[in-house]
């Protein structure tokens, strides 16, 4: 912004009641693990660190899919434009349209584990909440409190100009992901542990996780895979790679009435969502499907 459009700005916002400057998203950047600080509250920052990291090592019991944090939130909730913790932290509480309520920071986190890791939410207040609030919190030192800071969550895509292909979302996952999420869907094991996540099946997410949206997933593949090669798709491929990877079956989700119909139409009501539509002769989301 020139200076001479930083002027007009300031008298608009003086001149016109209400009005204020729309002002750039702030940048941030965490401070390295270096200088987690010794005593009891850096005790709790490396014990949400490595639940982040290792989640079944430290929080199996809340955990039902072969998943952990920072398989969606990259470089252990560091990384901008992979929804770092950082960025989240500052924003909560906040209203969420998924629990049509204001949420705190601890219960998004219980969301998490929920849907996300097809598993049971700790209870707020518990020693993994605790941690995980504590490393989210020391990774926002110095960030600007309920400001809008640049990378968080995934960039959102352009709607796509026509209407996104399961055929050519299968040849790319073919091309480009099959290697390490494997062409089953269902990631890859080395010495015992998981070391690239199930997309599908199973052991992956369920259908409540934000993942499930095509919308979510296009926009965290674009920026973010293949892993180490973020920004190489282009839009179309992360839209399609994304619609074939979100029309496969996974655990049902948590808030299932009883009836897919009703399921979808109270819950996944979106273009985004394949929930509850027909793929390759099947019904997603039908119980019993594997």
């Amino acid at each position: 912004m020139t200076a001479t459009l930083r002027r007009a700005v300031l008298v608009l916002a003086l001149l016109l009641p209400g009005a204020a400057a729309v002002a750039a998203p702030a940048t941030f950047h965490p401070p390295p693990l270096t200088a987690i600080p010794p005593g009891p509250f850096g005790r709790e920052v490396k014990l949400g660190e490595e639940i982040f990291r290792h989640t079944h090592r430290f929080a199996g019991r809340y955990v039902g899919a072969d998943l952990r944090c920072s398989n969606c939130h990259l470089d252990g909730g560091r990384l901008a434009g992979a929804a770092p913790l950082w960025a989240a932290w500052v924003a909560f509480p906040a209203y969420r349209g998924k629990t049509k309520a204001v949420n705190s920071f601890g219960q998004r986190l219980q969301g998490c584990f929920h849907y996300s890791m097809n598993g049971t939410p700790p209870p707020l207040g518990s020693k993994v909440l605790i941690a995980l609030e504590a490393y989210s919190a020391w990774l926002a030192t110095g960030a600007p409190v309920r400001a809008q800071l640049a990378g968080r969550g995934y960039p959102k895509l352009p709607k796509p100009a026509a209407a996104p292909s399961y055929a050519r979302g299968k040849a790319v996952y073919a091309q480009h992901c099959a290697l390490c999420h494997g062409a089953d869907g269902a990631g890859q094991r080395a010495g015992g542990r998981q070391v690239f996540p199930p997309l599908w099946g199973p052991h992956s997410f369920n259908w409540g996780a934000g993942m499930g949206s095509i919308a979510n997933a296009a926009a965290f593949v674009k920026a973010n895979m293949p892993l180490g090669a973020g920004g190489s798709l282009t839009d179309r491929q992360a839209w399609d790679v994304a619609t074939y990877l979100d029309s496969q079956d996974r655990p049902q989700d948590p808030r299932f009435t009883g009836s897919v119909a009703a399921t979808r139409a109270k819950y996944h009501n979106s273009p985004w969502s394949m929930y509850g539509r027909t793929v390759n002769g099947r019904t997603l989301g039908a119980p019993g499907n594997k």
